[in-house]
């Protein structure tokens, strides 16, 4: 049986790039707790796009997807979901409103990691829910390019229920204890928790999940108004890569939790520097053009409308898109494509 101990990590000693993702974080956390002081109206619209940001980017990434105009029902409650993928992302959407309104008073362990899944699968018919695993299986990656590739055999179907506790155990004691700092502790107990792989299905979206969950309860709220599941989904052999090499020797528990932790670390952070970046466009009482202007100034390469739609939330579709005719005939950007392929790029 695989033994955890999450007290020997308050010995390790830290690379330069661990700690000074950590002290990022930390640094961008204070500011965001001025920022959101001010209580701008903005940020509740923020929230609702990172919630449609990550059910639909945490379910493309096991290639779970549907239109955009459904999505937006969905999550708005306004239809009844068609299909097996329709219904799993209203599960998804289930599941993170939980997290988003009561996380301060749930519970890790693993009867709610379980009761977490059942809400994943709840609309489906066939109960897979709430279940650990019945049999064996392994970690594969699936490639843009059509690959896949095994990169762990997890622990067997018989060692996961007391294996699932331990890591609950383990990670309670720390935190509770404040033995381990939490942008330590999180990684690790995330990347132990994808090693066992608990479930026959849907393993990846709960690590999303409990991600989410975890950082709120110790107070990092960044992918309330930035979809952490976004920023993965952007690079996922990044995410595989990290995942391999964290789960070297982890059988034997003479794994490095380093790849994985600098990994979901730099993803925080990225987190954090988008929150700001749109928060400063956000603030500014300016006319439409000039939010606008003020976005794709943070655009570098290529961009489309959306792209600017997410950095300006309050302002309306057409709003945006007659602010970037204007800066097309202004000269400072030019526009390529037609239909849903446009694409924007600077000039100045």
């Amino acid at each position: 049986m695989r033994i955890f101990n999450y007290s020997k990590l308050k010995e390790k000693k830290w690379d330069l790039d661990v700690l000074s993702l950590v002290a990022g974080i930390y640094r961008y956390q204070g500011k965001q707790e001025f920022y959101l002081k001010e209580k701008n109206e903005e940020l509740n619209k923020l929230i609702e796009i990172a919630k449609i940001q990550s059910t639909e980017s945490s379910n493309e990434i096991e290639g779970i997807v549907t239109t955009k105009s459904r999505l937006k029902q969905i999550m708005e409650e306004k239809t009844t979901p068609k299909n097996r993928d329709e219904k799993e992302i209203a599960g998804y959407r289930d599941a993170l409103n939980i997290i988003h309104n009561n996380f301060d008073i749930i519970p890790i362990s693993k009867n709610y990691i379980l009761q977490l899944h059942k809400i994943l699968f709840s609309h489906l018919e066939n109960g897979s829910g709430g279940k650990i695993k019945s049999s064996n299986n392994v970690i594969v990656a699936n490639y843009p390019d059509g690959r896949s590739e095994v990169l762990f055999t997890p622990l067997s179907a018989f060692e996961t229920p007391e294996a699932l506790e331990r890591i609950c155990f383990e990670y309670n004691k720390v935190i509770g204890n404040a033995e381990v700092n939490p942008l330590i502790a999180i990684p690790v107990f995330i990347h132990d928790f994808l090693c066992i792989h608990p479930f026959n299905y849907g393993n990846g979206r709960i690590s999303r999940l409990l991600t989410t969950l975890l950082l709120y309860q110790n107070g990092f709220y960044v992918g309330k108004y930035i979809s952490l599941e976004a920023i993965i989904a952007k690079d996922k052999d990044y995410y595989y890569n990290s995942l391999n090499k964290s789960g070297a020797n982890w059988h034997e528990g003479n794994e490095d939790p380093t790849p994985f932790i600098k990994y979901l670390l730099g993803i925080i952070l990225s987190a954090y520097k988008s929150f700001e970046d749109r928060f400063t466009i956000i603030e500014d009482k300016i006319p439409a053009v000039e939010m606008v202007r003020k976005a794709v100034m943070q655009k570098i390469g290529r961009f489309k409308k959306q792209d600017i739609r997410e950095l300006c939330p309050s302002l309306s579709i057409s709003s945006i898109e007659g602010s970037l005719r204007k800066l097309v005939d202004q000269g400072d950007i030019k526009r390529e494509g037609v239909g849903k392929s446009i694409t924007y790029f600077r000039l100045k």
